[in-house]
């Protein structure tokens, strides 16, 4: 058993996706496409006497963290920086909560496979109501698509093979689990469309133009970013909507040409990775 360990998570942006609850956390999860960021969380679990859960040096009740350190049967102390907005659409949650079952997996020598892992944080956003598809598509990085919702187990993926500069704004919050819980009728329809449409066109300009529909189509748009989206569309560019946030994204240089000052990244082109031991 080490002292402590720490994984890197990166950031996952949701272009569209269609919500499948499921009595059972493995099952349940969401089908879309999404892109993973070079800025991510750094997830640093170290062995204490009492959990305890700290986000950018703040104590924080992180639910989907604490079920994962339940899962596996540990206390411990949880660290995690980031440079991303909180409660913007960039999957943090997430990210905190697969980190912290890939280092306490290290820690307390659990001898956990990844698909277990993956499976103990998908399984534990998905009872806390803070993602249905950010965990596994963390896991994988790239661009990828979930094609059939749920843990590696029951979950199926498939990616669009680009690599792109990503530019973003992020203005505000959205409550990932207040529209979660509410009439997902209109939602999942428009996800569903959008996959279909993805699924013939796997581009990234095809990715492109189905989240902005997607939003449109799912009544998600506030007035802010349907301004920035029409704002890179008339620079030339092409920008799209963060699910769940009120955070506009770009390909190239689209948010800079339209006089906006981004945050600038990359896509990650591996998914969550545990530092070496």
């Amino acid at each position: 058993m080490s002292d402590d360990a720490t994984a890197f998570v990166p950031g996952h942006i949701t272009g569209f996706f269609s919500a499948h609850p499921d009595d059972d956390a493995s099952l349940a999860g969401s089908r879309g496409a999404g892109v993973t960021l070079s800025q991510g969380v750094a997830v640093t679990v170290e062995s204490a006497s009492e959990s305890r859960v700290r986000l950018d040096g703040e104590d924080v009740s992180m639910p989907p963290v604490e079920d994962v350190l339940d899962s596996l049967d540990v206390t411990a102390t949880v660290r995690a920086e980031t440079d991303l907005p909180l409660g913007a659409g960039f999957g943090v949650s997430g990210a905190m909560s697969l980190g912290t079952a890939l280092a306490a997996n290290a820690v307390f020598s659990c001898k956990r496979s990844e698909n277990d892992l993956i499976t103990l944080a998908h399984e534990a956003e998905v009872r806390a109501g803070t993602g249905l598809g950010d965990v596994v598509a963390q896991a994988r990085g790239g661009i990828p698509i979930r094609v059939e919702p749920g843990a590696p187990a029951h979950g199926t993926m498939d990616g669009i093979p680009a690599r792109p500069r990503i530019e973003y704004v992020a203005f505000g919050g959205l409550s990932t689990a207040e529209i979660l819980s509410g009439d997902t009728t209109a939602l999942t329809a428009a996800g569903e469309a959008a996959l279909e449409h993805i699924r013939d066109e796997p581009t990234l300009d095809r990715f492109m133009q189905e989240s902005r529909q997607f939003a449109r189509d799912a009544g998600l748009l506030t007035e802010r970013v349907e301004s920035a989206i029409g704002d890179v569309a008339d620079a030339g560019g092409s920008a799209a909507m963060a699910m769940l946030g009120e955070t506009v994204f770009a390909v190239g240089t689209g948010l800079s040409d339209a006089g906006y000052d981004p945050v600038v990244c990359d896509v990650h082109p591996a998914g969550a990775t545990l530092n070496h031991e």
